[in-house]
């Protein structure tokens, strides 16, 4: 999960995970393994609004009670600050997501038993 964070090869920590923004590359170029078949699907977005959600939350709540600003400014801070949380969060959870699926031998990263149903 750490290699996936970094947005590294899950394998062999060296290539690249993602050819775009949030698009996994189908192979590593460097070493090879086969990332196309991930099942991400919808966790990456769901556990990046669980964090963004635990980080914006007690930010408002906090800067509510020290400054009471207009309400502009709170929508102005807290909706830059939620999609830059956002985009800057999302690659390393989907990354991340990618790593465990592999640690775990999920989706088609179980060569072994990919094997036997050929």
């Amino acid at each position: 999960m750490a290699r996936g964070i970094a947005q590294k090869c899950p394998a062999c920590g060296k290539g690249h995970m993602f050819r775009s923004f949030l698009k996994v590359a189908d192979t590593c170029k460097h070493c090879g393994e086969e990332l196309h078949h991930h099942r991400a699907d919808d966790a990456p977005p769901y556990f990046t609004m669980f964090i963004v959600g635990h980080i914006v939350v007690p930010g408002v709540l906090v800067m509510e009670k020290l400054w009471h600003p207009p309400l502009a400014v709170h929508f102005s801070v807290w909706t830059i600050a939620t999609l830059a949380l956002t985009f800057a969060l999302m690659p390393a959870v989907k990354g991340a997501i990618v790593g465990l699926q592999w640690a775990l031998k999920m989706h088609g990263f179980d060569y072994a038993a990919r094997r036997e149903g050929e």
